[in-house]
């Protein structure tokens, strides 16, 4: 009997532990630090509509353009097979053959964790970028420099490439890693892609440098930005949530 008893028990414990429900981990805040990164996003803010605005008048835009036409004319200059190799690979992961499957892939991460805070600062970026480019490439309708080394299409500014390497790498960066020391870490990496994805497309000519400039400034401000928005209608929904649980307890 002792034995039958002791199977039916461990039988019933089995059974509760098949349908106990999976509990969701508890997602880390969007911003360790969100005065820090409120004030880092609002500079990045400022400067890059500053350029963007620079570039939208021809006596603002003239010296801007002096300068591209240097720094592509020492690209040129720099030119050897494997630098060339290696832009091109570049070009072809900002492709949006790459990009798609990786962001479809960071956000279905997301949701099938449950992470819907992260999901939808990522998911938000992702858009906010998007709808940009086209808008802004149609609005400058900027030609692009000659003798570009890889197929182009659309206006020149700023870099579509530049902006898709800048905004899933840093807005994947914020939604997969906490403050600390690994999100420094690969923050730097996120920036350093970012930053040799905008340097590639004028060594292939097929920016200007201020197109790559503006790409890469206007990426990250749209991924800390979200992550910005999302963190504080999350921070505000939590705290009229304890206000109601006190309210209720009282």
């Amino acid at each position: 009997m002792r034995t039958g008893r002791t199977s039916v028990s461990r039988l019933g414990s089995t059974a509760t532990a098949t349908v106990r429900p999976r509990v969701r981990a508890q997602e880390h805040p969007l911003l360790g630090m969100a005065r820090r990164d409120a004030a880092v996003t609002a500079t990045l803010a400022v400067i890059t509509a500053t350029l963007f605005i620079l570039m939208a008048f021809h006596a603002t835009r003239a010296p801007i353009q002096r300068i591209d036409d240097s720094f592509l004319r020492t690209m040129i200059s720099i030119r050897v097979g494997p630098l060339t190799v290696a832009a091109k690979v570049l070009n072809f992961l900002g492709l949006v053959y790459v990009t798609l499957p990786v962001r479809l892939a960071i956000a279905g991460f997301l949701a099938w964790g449950r992470r819907w805070w992260h999901f939808a600062a990522f998911v938000l970026a992702i858009v906010l970028s998007e709808a940009c480019i086209g808008s802004l490439k149609n609005l400058y309708d900027r030609a692009r420099p000659p003798g570009s080394l890889v197929h182009t299409t659309g206006g020149s500014f700023p870099s579509g490439h530049a902006v898709a390497a800048s905004v899933p790498a840093v807005a994947a960066v914020i939604a997969l890693f906490p403050e600390g020391p690994r999100r420094y870490l690969w923050g730097a990496a996120a920036a350093a892609f970012a930053l040799l994805m905008g340097l590639s497309r004028a060594y292939l000519a097929a920016h200007w440098l201020s197109d790559a400039v503006a790409g890469v400034l206007l990426g990250t401000t749209i991924a800390l930005g979200s992550a910005l928005l999302v963190h504080v209608i999350r921070e505000r929904r939590g705290r009229r949530r304890a206000m109601a649980a006190v309210a209720r307890a009282g």
